[in-house]
């Protein structure tokens, strides 16, 4: 399994935080300066599902707005397993 949605790409993203001190001027201020900057991440709603893919049920990664677009097939419970006996 990868580190990103199987569908889209969708994968962690980086960025960052601003610390922001002082009134606005809109509101009768000298204007908001920034006073830090802290590196964060984005992280992109993974969830491990059971999928049938080209016939194949699979256990893959896939974010949550392509399984709720209906881009991936979940398959259906109990199917891939077969009992012993």
């Amino acid at each position: 399994m990868t580190n990103g949605c199987l569908i889209c790409g969708k994968k962690t993203t980086f960025g960052i935080k601003y610390a922001r001190r002082g009134a606005a001027k809109k509101k009768g201020g000298s204007g908001a300066k920034i006073s830090g900057k802290t590196p964060r991440t984005f992280k992109p709603n993974l969830q491990t599902v059971r999928a049938n893919i080209d016939g194949v049920v699979k256990q893959v990664r896939v974010c949550a707005s392509c399984l709720q677009a209906g881009k991936i097939t979940k398959a259906a419970r109990g199917v891939g397993h077969q009992k012993a006996g």
